[in-house]
């Protein structure tokens, strides 16, 4: 840790922006064991469990983690997202999936999944939208997916939860750490 190379860049590194690049937000949630004491802060009503949540945000474009932040399960993901109190550049784009229902009312330029009116249905170009903002949301999901690659976030979380955010972060800045490896091999190849 105290090379520095280890590290995620932070929220204030979000505010300052990266040019006009995009950032993608979302909320994953991980098992964890079931507390003695305040059961239902911890209790997630769609896992049917008891679980922590985490948000992860990214730059879309080289797809290095920016920040996180962590809640119990019990809370919804825009909710988590005005906890977490993050403030995007004015200038970034940002996509998030369904979840974050109202986030036009933080940040102007935020696009969400159109949701399907109760009475019409969808129209085709509603459709495609939805369907253009899902390939570009899809790198949060394999960025998730490569921090499932340890142990320790893929299966139940048996640990202290005072310490969840720590490990998250490490493990984070490991992945972080791999990627910017991988992207300098890569140019020294060609």
């Amino acid at each position: 840790m105290k090379t520095g190379k280890f590290g995620i860049p932070g929220k204030k590194a979000l505010f300052k922006g990266f040019g006009r690049q995009q950032s993608c937000g979302n909320g994953c949630h991980r098992n964890s064991y079931r507390t003695k004491k305040k059961q239902k802060k911890y209790y997630s009503v769609n896992k049917k469990h008891p679980s922590l949540k985490m948000q992860v945000v990214i730059n879309q474009e080289s797809k290095p983690i920016i920040c996180l932040y962590f809640e119990p399960g019990h809370c919804h993901d825009f909710s988590l997202f005005k906890k977490s109190n993050l403030h995007f550049h004015p200038s970034t784009d940002s996509v998030q999936d369904s979840g974050y229902q109202g986030i036009k009312d933080y940040h102007f330029n935020s696009s969400i999944p159109k949701k399907k009116p109760k009475k019409p249905n969808v129209s085709l170009l509603e459709k495609d939208y939805n369907r253009a903002l899902a390939q570009e949301g899809i790198v949060i999901d394999y960025v998730n997916r490569s921090l499932k690659v340890f142990k320790i976030l893929s299966s139940r979380y048996r640990n202290c939860h005072r310490r969840y955010g720590l490990r998250c972060n490490l493990l984070s800045a490991l992945y972080n750490y791999d990627l910017a490896l991988r992207s300098k091999i890569q140019k020294l190849q060609f």
